[in-house]
């Protein structure tokens, strides 16, 4: 094959994987020249990227833009559909056209960093190395031979994009962003900036769905086009453990139509938590808060829920306060998947400090007092206080829920992975240990109903090892 051209390697390639799969194309790039193999290795369109197509409900399919006019290009799927790298590579194709100026938005300036730039399937992967664009990463400034250049954002840091101004955006996991609303409001007053072949502002989303009103938003707009799809896709380049670990694990559950098949769920009959009541009551700021508390429900049914498959292990680790006015306010989700009481720890000292927090609230059930012992090891100042549970999950979480109800609790922007879990769990058998709810209950139990006398918890051990008193308001 080496004495053939750029495109008759491409029509090779591309005929032998529409008739005989990916087996058979590896077997041909084993006798390609290190040269053929750069030659296709980058051939998104007409080769590796899956067509686009309409849907019926006037979603589309695939990786590539729908050829219809569009401002915002939703591509909401699941995991492992290739989402980043179908940004990735509209992003590419973009710059070749003419010099643009972009925005990076992603949830974190590490998760930007990771993901969107050096990511197996970010703009550095998909770009030939004769074109492959600079970052500077003390100006998070990408910048292209032909003049392109990306400023990169950040969403906990939404006020950066007022100013700025932009021909195109690309914005990563925005439904997992805690400052959805405030980030895309600066970045859409900063999408003015026409082309120079005219083409208007165009703003890329790619993401996994989490229920919400800024993505119905978004969806509703008729600027909008939607590219929807599920984790089976791409499932043949998929691995074998993530398929074990994660498509068997979820399939069949609420969790998994929403993170596999990228369905948009609403809340499940039998909770406690509606998205209306959710939505109804959030806010933006946070007030001034007479209290603050750190709750803990650490990992200790791990083994209980990785042999049944139905969750990853979580210990949920919340931030809370109480304000002034009465109300509870969640300020924090810190919970981490499937870690080390080390690295929990940690997170719950650092929350602890970061919000200066006035103590930190853990269950004992079932860790008795390791849970203490793994804090106060690495630091002893922080005050602690043992709860533990004489009754079920959800007769704790009835009177929190109810609080909820009456507008006295509000979360301090978007929560996705703590909401999802409040408005699936119904305390039904077989359901996963909701360890973030747990959490939760907590802390707004400590913060609004926490009384000795409560006649669901036993205060086993008020202070621990901390600080001696706890204020009163």
């Amino acid at each position: 094959m080496t004495n053939l051209d750029a495109g008759s390697i491409v029509d090779v390639v591309r005929s032998v994987v529409q008739s005989k799969g990916l087996t058979a194309l590896r077997s041909l790039v084993d006798d390609m020249s290190a040269d053929e193999c750069e030659r296709i290795a980058y051939q998104w369109r007409g080769l590796w990227a899956r067509p686009c197509s309409e849907n019926d409900d006037g979603t589309y399919s695939g990786q590539l833009p729908p050829d219809v006019p569009w401002d915002v290009w939703l591509i909401c799927a699941g995991r492992g559909f290739g989402k980043t790298r179908t940004g990735a590579e509209w992003v590419r194709e973009e710059v070749k056209k003419q010099p643009l100026r972009f925005a990076f938005v992603g949830q974190d300036p590490t998760d930007a960093r990771a993901v969107m730039i050096n990511g197996d399937s970010g703009i550095m992967a998909v770009t030939p190395e004769n074109e492959r664009p600079t970052y500077n990463p003390s100006t998070k400034l990408i910048n292209w031979r032909n003049g392109s250049q990306a400023e990169v954002h950040s969403a906990h840091n939404f006020e950066a994009l007022r100013g700025p101004q932009f021909h195109r955006a690309w914005i990563d996991e925005m439904a997992a962003f805690r400052y959805q609303q405030q980030t895309w409001d600066n970045l859409t007053f900063g999408m003015r900036l026409v082309a120079t072949d005219g083409s208007q502002p165009k703003t890329c989303i790619t993401t996994t769905p989490r229920p919400g009103r800024l993505l119905k938003e978004i969806i509703d707009d008729p600027g909008t086009v939607v590219t929807s799809g599920s984790t089976y896709e791409n499932i043949s380049n998929l691995s074998a453990a993530f398929i074990r670990r994660v498509i068997r694990r979820y399939e069949g559950t609420a969790l998994g139509a929403q993170e596999l098949y990228a369905r948009l769920l609403d809340e499940v009959e039998g909770a406690l938590w509606s998205r209306e009541i959710l939505e109804q009551h959030r806010v933006q700021d946070q007030p001034d808060l007479k209290r603050i508390v750190v709750a803990v429900d650490p990992m200790v049914r791990a083994t209980e829920n990785a042999r049944r498959r139905v969750a990853p292990p979580e210990t949920g680790v919340i931030v809370a306060g109480l304000g002034y006015d009465g109300h509870g306010y969640v300020l924090g989700d810190l919970s981490v998947t499937n870690a080390k009481p080390d690295v929990w720890a940690r997170r719950v000292i650092a929350g602890y400090h970061d919000h200066r927090a006035d103590r930190v609230v853990g269950e004992v059930n079932n860790g008795g007092d390791m849970v203490e012992d793994v804090i106060h090891t690495r630091d002893h100042r922080v005050p602690f206080k043992m709860v533990h549970a004489s009754r079920g999950k959800r007769v704790r979480a009835e009177p929190i829920s109810s609080l909820y109800q009456q507008g006295k609790v509000h979360h301090v922007g978007v929560f996705a992975d703590l909401e999802t879990q409040l408005c699936a769990w119904t305390g039904a058998d077989g359901e996963p240990s909701p360890d973030r709810l747990d959490a939760l209950v907590w802390a707004m139990t400590e913060l609004m109903l926490g009384t000795p006398e409560a006649e669901d918890i036993n205060y086993d051990a008020t202070i621990g090892r901390g600080t001696n008193e706890w204020g009163k308001a």
